[in-house]
């Protein structure tokens, strides 16, 4: 059995990192790939490594009301540029929407996969979270779900490589401007503020309101590393107990004693989650640790079309992150 798929927005880092993934899938096979600019190459143009079977697929120019037969589409295009298009992709076409116009939209699964799996199995429309709620979300969610935590006093710092800011960054992402600098960005209204204020409010029951959030740019190409401030009276041990049990079973979360570290999940579909608690000063530390394009897109982008396909979880994504 093969599973039809396409992508759109392939030479976009999380398409490329999609067309990886998928080209070494047991099940899905690759038979559309579109883009705008791309239009028109050999897939072996714009990636040289691609295997020989995909290597004469031709980019088409994007258009959603014209599509081969297809089982899935994987659609990673800017936030702003989705919404109307994937609207006029047939019914019977699933989709799963790596960009930002359809996280918490009527009709759409929220596609936290390791949090809320049974939510997506079956579905037909799938938004990928962010990156960056990928890994913030991720350690914060057995926290908020056994109440070690008030919902309504966390500060997340987040550092990212450069490649989150997408292939298309203006030459704010340059080398010479982003090689031994950090820089902090989309301050007090990053766009997945509201998403992830969202969630933690669905895993808590309780308000978001004073969530700060703020991202900083990396010299490094992928990773995400977030350390999360919260107010709560656990220990460190009764923190790691809670996502030990909260993801007993899942196969890409790694709860370790250790603080995380980005390199750790590099090419995979794995997230790393630790926590640091000192009860006395009422502070818990969550940390959690993803590759932006693995986990943070394209790896939880095929995690999540495996379940609205039925096919194992792990599907296509159990290779080991690389290193060094």
């Amino acid at each position: 059995m093969s599973i039809r798929v396409g992508i759109v927005g392939i030479s976009g880092f999380g398409g490329g990192e999609a067309l990886r993934l998928i080209a070494s899938h047991p099940v899905f096979e690759l038979v559309y790939a579109a883009g705008e600019s791309s239009a028109g190459s050999r897939l072996v143009d714009r990636f040289p490594g691609v295997p020989a079977r995909l290597a004469e697929l031709v980019i088409e120019k994007w258009d959603p009301e014209n599509l081969p037969p297809l089982d899935v589409l994987f659609a990673s295009l800017p936030t702003g540029a989705s919404a109307e298009a994937l609207a006029r992709v047939p019914k019977a076409v699933k989709i799963v929407d790596l960009g930002g116009d359809h996280r918490y939209s009527e009709g759409w699964a929220y596609g936290l996969a390791d949090v809320w799996p049974a939510q997506i199995e079956g579905q037909t429309r799938v938004a990928n979270p962010g990156c960056f709620p990928a890994a913030t979300l991720t350690a914060l969610a057995p926290l908020l779900a056994d109440k070690l935590i008030e919902p309504g006093n966390i500060v997340i710092d987040v550092k990212t490589g450069i490649s989150g800011a997408g292939r298309g960054g203006d030459s704010t992402f340059g080398y010479a401007e982003s090689n031994e600098n950090l820089v902090p960005y989309g301050l007090l209204r990053h766009v997945h503020m509201p998403e992830i204020a969202r969630t933690i409010e669905q895993l808590s029951g309780g308000s978001a309101a004073g969530l700060v959030f703020t991202p900083h740019l990396v010299p490094m190409t992928r990773g995400i590393l977030a350390t999360i401030y919260c107010r709560g009276s656990a220990t460190t041990g009764q923190c790691l107990e809670a996502a030990r049990r909260f993801y007993a079973g899942r196969s890409f979360i790694r709860v370790t004693d250790r603080p995380p570290q980005t390199k750790w999940a590099t090419g995979s579909n794995l997230a790393f989650v630790s926590y640091a608690a000192d009860p006395e000063r009422n502070l818990v530390i969550a940390m959690g640790a993803v590759d932006n394009l693995g986990k943070g897109a394209a790896g939880q982008a095929v995690q999540n079309a495996n379940l609205i396909c039925g096919l194992p979880e792990t599907a296509g994504l159990d290779g080991a992150p690389v290193w060094p």
